[in-house]
C-alpha cells in the first residue's frame, strides 16, 4: 500500500505543473461552487440536478452532486497538490461526461456552447494525472514523508 501511494504522489514534473494547477484548480472550485452552493451565478444543487435531469443524467440531484463535487474538491486538491494524479483522473472523467452529455453535439466552439474548454480542461487534467503535481504541493510532503 505504501508503495502505491509513494507512486501516486510521487512527481519529477517541476514548476510547469503547478503553472498548470493553479488555474485548473481555481476554474474547477468555482464551477463546482456554482454546482455545490449555487455561488457565482451558479443554481445549486437543486436548480443544477433539475437541468441534469432534463438532459437525460438521472438521477439529478445525485449526478449534481457528483458532478459538483468531483469539480469542487478534485480543483481544490489540483490547487493544493495533494493526492494530484486520483483528482485529475476523476476531474477528466467529469470533463468526458460534460463534453459528450451537454456539448459535442455543439460543434467545437464555445460560443455555440461546444466543447472547446471543456476539451481544454480534460487536457489539463490529463496532463496533470500523467505529471503528477510538480513543485510546492502537499503531494511532495507526503512522498518525503513515505520515503
Amino acid at each position: 500500500m505504501k508503495a502505491l501511494l509513494k507512486k501516486l504522489v510521487a512527481s519529477q514534473a517541476g514548476f510547469s505543473a503547478l503553472a498548470l494547477r493553479i488555474p485548473v484548480g481555481i476554474i474547477f472550485i468555482a464551477h463546482g461552487a456554482q454546482k455545490l452552493f449555487g455561488a457565482f451565478g451558479g443554481y445549486g444543487l437543486e436548480g443544477t440536478g433539475q437541468w441534469m435531469e432534463s438532459i437525460g443524467l438521472a438521477p439529478g440531484f445525485l449526478m449534481a452532486l457528483l458532478a459538483g463535487s468531483a469539480e469542487f474538491f478534485g480543483g481544490l486538491f489540483i490547487l493544493l497538490g495533494l493526492l494530484t494524479r486520483p483528482a485529475a483522473i476523476a476531474l477528466a472523467g467529469t470533463m468526458v461526461v460534460a463534453i459528450f452529455s451537454v456539448h459535442f453535439a455543439n460543434g467545437l466552439f464555445m460560443a455555440n456552447n461546444g466543447y472547446e474548454f471543456g476539451l481544454a480542461l480534460l487536457a489539463a487534467s490529463v496532463s496533470l494525472g500523467f505529471s503528477g503535481a510538480g513543485k510546492i504541493a502537499i503531494d511532495n510532503l507526503i512522498s518525503d514523508k513515505l520515503s
